[in-house]
């Protein structure tokens, strides 16, 4: 017998469907039946078809609360949201285009939340000494050296990234000129190339405050820089939790991310003492995770506070 969904006010990314669901209307279908109401339109190797989604939505009552930006191309290591801080004004004015795309398509929607993700420093010698770092700790893991050197070259991309972020400033800034009333907001990235690092998100944030940008969080990307000796989980929500308004919610245990909350090691305790109460809490986690783990993710939030 199929176990019925748990009422929740979570909301569940489209990206934990992959594949399986073709439509939102399908999609729509199988949150409400899992018990959720809201969903984000979330990264996917196919990207669902939209059309039919009002009637959906007056069926079913389901709401899309926020947009990430590229969910409308199917899935690529480079997203062109990721050239907002290229160096290139070609590749700017291209990655601002499709940010607007996905502003103008949440808006449709109903939706006020656009979500950015990361931007990696375009050098090619940091780019290749990020690689260096990671061959070191998949071959003999995490140790005090590798720990110092993550470091050092975190500061490096800072140093060199320096240009690029003023880049992704102005870029932001004119779409938050252009749209009155968006809420745009910035998640850290995965790889330690990243140019939204601990220190360099604080710098954005703080830069683009007055016009209205925020900070979402991902708990599994976070977890992950972590292993790599740098700031950690509670480092990150001690300093943003404050201008937080959404996290998505997955676990993550050594090299892997996107897994069912409980069953990694993410402290998700820490994450309900810092989350603001306004904050949006979106499941995404792996389509190779089905109906099952969906809602014993649910089961294990719903437990511990969420």
């Amino acid at each position: 017998m199929t176990k019925p969904g748990i009422p929740n006010d979570l909301t569940l990314s489209t990206s934990c469907f992959g594949a399986r669901l073709r439509s939102i209307e399908d999609q729509a279908f199988a949150a409400v039946a899992m018990g959720f109401r809201d969903i984000e339109l979330g990264l996917s190797d196919a990207p669902p078809t939209l059309n039919g989604f009002e009637d959906t939505r007056r069926e079913t009552g389901m709401k899309v609360t926020s947009v990430v930006s590229g969910c409308l191309k199917p899935r690529t290591g480079r997203m062109a949201s990721s050239l907002l801080a290229s160096r290139s004004e070609d590749e700017r004015e291209t990655a601002l285009n499709s940010v607007r795309r996905h502003i103008r398509l949440s808006r449709s929607l109903g939706a006020n939340v656009v979500i950015l993700r990361s931007n990696s420093v375009a050098d090619e010698r940091l780019v290749d000494q990020a690689r260096a770092l990671n061959r070191r700790f998949d071959e003999s893991g995490m140790n005090e050296a590798l720990a110092i050197d993550v470091q050092n070259y975190v500061k490096r991309v800072q140093k060199k990234g320096q240009r690029q972020l003023e880049h992704l400033c102005r870029s932001l800034h004119t779409l938050l000129q252009e749209f009155p009333g968006i809420q745009l907001a910035v998640e850290p990235g995965l790889e330690i190339d990243d140019l939204l690092s601990f220190e360099a998100m604080g710098w954005v944030l703080d830069d683009l405050a007055k016009h209205g940008l925020c900070y979402w969080h991902d708990v599994g990307r976070v977890h992950m820089r972590s292993t790599y000796g740098l700031p950690t989980h509670g480092d990150w929500l001690e300093r943003y939790a404050g201008r937080m308004i959404g996290v998505h919610l997955q676990d993550a245990a050594g090299t892997e991310t996107e897994m069912p909350p409980g069953q990694g090691e993410v402290d998700f305790r820490l994450l309900a003492d810092y989350l603001p109460t306004h904050a949006a809490k979106v499941l995404d986690i792996n389509p190779r995770h089905g109906r099952t783990e969906i809602l014993a993710s649910v089961q294990f939030l719903l437990d511990i506070g969420f």
